[in-house]
């Protein structure tokens, strides 16, 4: 697995949740999972069977919150705002589009969500390209899957 870069605000959320699954979640699964088997005939229990879809889901979420806290880089990296990095706020405008067509997106992991925004990986092709940039000018080029692509940094928040 590859590292991923969190705020610590994220970090402390998924190692709450990873906490919650692990102790208070498992043990209600368990109870459901016990209530459904008093029910009798485990063939024919939908009740049973919902509950170990459930567990088996839960358990998912754990394996991949541990995977991705192990791997975790927390960064609270306030310096120079006006330069992509992860947790940055990033406007942008493909080339051939409208100033007013810009978009905003969040550069960082999935797990960093905020209302309203789409997230760049920053280990997408796209985020890689916009790592380390500063809002100007000059057009940022990367290889996409379908070939080479351009876009106009217009500004950076964090």
């Amino acid at each position: 697995m590859t590292e991923t870069h969190l705020t610590p605000e994220t970090h402390a959320r998924l190692q709450a949740e990873l906490e919650d699954l692990t102790t208070r979640g498992r043990v209600e699964i368990a109870r459901q999972i016990e209530a459904a088997r008093a029910l009798g005939d485990l063939s024919e229990n939908g009740d049973y069977h919902a509950a170990k879809d459930t567990q088996g889901h839960m358990e998912l979420r754990i394996r991949q919150l541990e995977a991705l806290l192990k791997d975790a880089v927390v960064s609270d990296e306030v310096g120079d705002v006006d330069t992509v990095a992860a947790g940055s706020i990033v406007r942008l405008k493909y080339d051939g589009d409208r100033d007013e067509d810009a978009e905003e997106y969040l550069v960082g992991s999935v797990e960093e969500r905020r209302e309203g925004l789409a997230v760049i990986s920053t280990e997408s092709p796209l985020g890689k390209a916009l790592l380390g940039r500063k809002a100007g000018p000059e057009p940022v080029t990367y290889e996409a899957p379908n070939g080479r692509l351009t876009v106009y940094l217009l500004g950076v928040r964090g």
